[in-house]
């Protein structure tokens, strides 16, 4: 089985991310097919890739057991000290459309909205670029520790059985307080990171603080380490910007796991980033095989 090759389209600059809600006239199979049908109109302006998924539950009930095994929606809060919370907005489908210029982008955004009009309303836009090519709006590189392509499709997708090539993907949008993150220097943002900010160099051990964002998001078990695929972009203007975070995953527990370390929901230890990014969103889907997907879509026409 195979991934959505869009996951893996390292370099696109430009990028849009559509959450969806299921029309009340129309039905979760009515959904499937359409959002499965979306290479067709797309292919008339070209110039992009797309990547869809759909809420856990949903997906489930039109396609059993066709899915990561522990897939399940976003449906509450992560708790975590000092009134911290990370909120659950989950949607029935989620599509994303990234490319070379802003142009093929938007186009193809409004071929998507116009396809699916019948049979879901948008419920969030975000539109997304790249800032300085690796770095997020902190000013520190993003994604250091992601996989390699040849590993990436191991971790974030399901390798074989139940849901071979299907991925659990979470949405997640953070806004920066620019400002408060500058007044650290870099020193301070450096130990809130747990990186060096000029070249990405992990702190060592006795500088590391416990707080630091690389302690609270690496997820051990049984002395092995479980990674993401992290596809992350800014988002947002001069007033109001952050980072739609966008993570892939052959299963759900090990990032809901960093949510929960990132909160300090078990041991009240919350992650020093999490004092300066507030999260404004959070949601799961599933990102179903292109096979999966496949078997919704409309049959060729010649």
């Amino acid at each position: 089985m195979t991934p959505q090759t869009g996951i893996f389209a390292l370099g696109t600059p430009e990028h849009c991310y559509l959450e969806l809600d299921l029309h009340p006239t129309a039905s979760a199979e009515a959904l499937v097919r359409a959002v499965a049908g979306l290479s067709g109109p797309l292919s008339t302006t070209g110039g992009v890739n797309l990547v869809v998924g759909f809420r856990p539950e949903l997906w489930a009930s039109v396609a059993p057991g066709q899915a990561p095994p522990d897939a399940a929606g976003f449906t509450e809060e992560i708790p975590g000290p000092g009134g911290f919370a990370m909120p659950a907005t989950q949607h029935d489908a989620w599509v994303w459309v990234a490319g070379g210029d802003r142009t093929a982008v938007f186009d193809n955004t409004r071929l998507v909205m116009d396809a699916l009009r019948d049979v879901a309303d948008v419920a969030r836009e975000v539109t997304g670029w790249l800032y300085r090519h690796d770095r997020d709006l902190s000013g520190f590189i993003d994604g250091t520790e992601n996989p390699s392509l040849l590993e990436a499709p191991g971790i974030a997708a399901v390798p074989d059985g139940p849901g071979a090539g299907s991925s659990v993907l979470l949405f997640q949008v953070w806004r920066h307080d620019t400002r408060a993150w500058e007044s650290l220097g870099v020193r301070g943002q450096e130990l809130a990171m747990g990186r060096t900010k000029d070249d990405s160099v992990e702190l060592p051990e006795d500088e590391m603080p416990p707080s630091a964002h690389v302690a609270r998001t690496t997820i051990e078990k049984d002395g092995v380490e479980y990674k993401i695929f992290r596809r992350n972009v800014a988002y947002g203007g001069v007033t109001d910007h952050g980072t739609a975070f966008v993570g892939f995953a052959q299963d759900r527990w090990r990032m809901h796991e960093m949510l929960r370390r990132m909160a300090g929901a078990a041991d009240r230890i919350r992650d020093g980033l999490t004092h300066w990014l507030v999260p404004l969103s959070g949601a799961y889907y599933t990102v179903p095989s292109v096979e999966s997907l496949a078997r919704f879509a409309p049959p060729d026409e010649d």
